[in-house]
């Protein structure tokens, strides 16, 4: 399955294992990477010392390419980034931020470069600054979001028709059918984040991986735009978001309610009333946690019977 994507990052199917916040540790990156897609840690849920751990980690488990997800907003960035350079990583996704604040000097050092943008404006600064690819993200997306609610059907060749280098569609994708669906628009590939999360290596914790397999259409919600828009599974904390908002508050009400670790409350360690449970709206379509491998293996079939299907239209 040759293509600009598969052929950037040396992979064999071009479909990238989203690096996300308290999913995404060296287990499911080296998996994702062994099973011939390319695997993403999130950096975003690390402190430096814990990404270098779970950089070394990766490398001992895959001889094959992987990389880190980088949020732009994080506080010891720069610390981040000389790790990332020290440990020999060839591929880092940015995300949350300018990319033009650090794609030139990661490129200096020789790392393909990719950006996390959710409209066309924001994909063509990108571009401009000479990423190697964009990550386009529609509405129907996990966690963090754009705050124009464009979804990825229409999204993808919005941005498709304006942009030169490769596309990668991500948002409401956790099949084969959907990946045939967003390439046949002018993506070159896909980010796939939801259905990994609720993956056997995933870093998870396993009843939120349960619950993600137990939640149905309707059951999650873009919210908190005033602070950074965040799709989570509607629990205890939301209906408590959704009663201040009844209230007009202010962004400092809101960030008093949110406080601080709510996500690792509730992703990592399993607290699914409390916590905060990022998962993106194709949740209503995983009903099992599977092995990374199994994962792949599948996406691949629906890809293939989805293109036969298509022949016969």
């Amino acid at each position: 399955m040759a293509n600009r994507i598969t052929e950037l990052f040396n992979i064999k199917y071009p479909i990238v294992q989203a690096g996300m916040v308290w999913n995404s540790g060296w287990r499911l990156a080296s998996a994702s990477s062994n099973s011939g897609v390319l695997g993403l840690i999130g950096a975003g849920s690390m402190y430096p010392e814990v990404l270098r751990e779970h950089i070394q980690k990766c490398k001992k488990a895959t001889h094959k390419p992987f990389g880190v997800n980088v949020p732009l907003l994080y506080p010891n960035i720069q610390e981040i980034m000389d790790i990332i350079v020290d440990e020999g990583v060839k591929i880092v996704f940015t995300s949350a931020g300018n990319p033009k604040t650090w794609t030139p000097w990661l490129k200096e050092r020789g790392i393909t470069v990719v950006h996390v943008v959710s409209s066309v404006k924001f994909a063509l600064k990108a571009q401009e600054v000479g990423v190697d690819a964009v990550v386009a993200e529609g509405f129907e997306a996990g966690g963090h979001n754009g705050r124009d609610e464009t979804t990825t059907l229409t999204l993808i060749p919005m941005v498709k028709e304006h942009l030169q280098i490769p596309l990668i569609a991500a948002g409401g994708i956790a099949t084969g059918q959907a990946m045939l669906a967003v390439m046949i628009l002018g993506a070159d590939g896909v980010q796939v984040g939801s259905r990994f999360a609720a993956s056997e290596e995933s870093s998870a914790h396993i009843d939120f991986k349960k619950l993600i397999t137990s939640t149905k259409e309707g059951g999650t919600q873009l919210t908190l735009k005033e602070l950074a828009p965040v799709r989570l599974i509607k629990n205890k904390f939301y209906n408590e978001l959704q009663e201040l908002y009844k209230t007009t508050p202010t962004p400092e009400q809101l960030q008093e309610l949110l406080g601080r670790g709510r996500a690792k409350k509730g992703m990592f360690e399993g607290d699914l009333e409390e916590g905060e449970l990022e998962i993106g709206q194709v949740a209503g379509l995983i009903h099992d946690i599977k092995p990374v491998a199994k994962i792949v293996e599948d996406m691949i079939k629906e890809f293939d019977l989805a293109k036969t299907r298509v022949k016969g239209l």
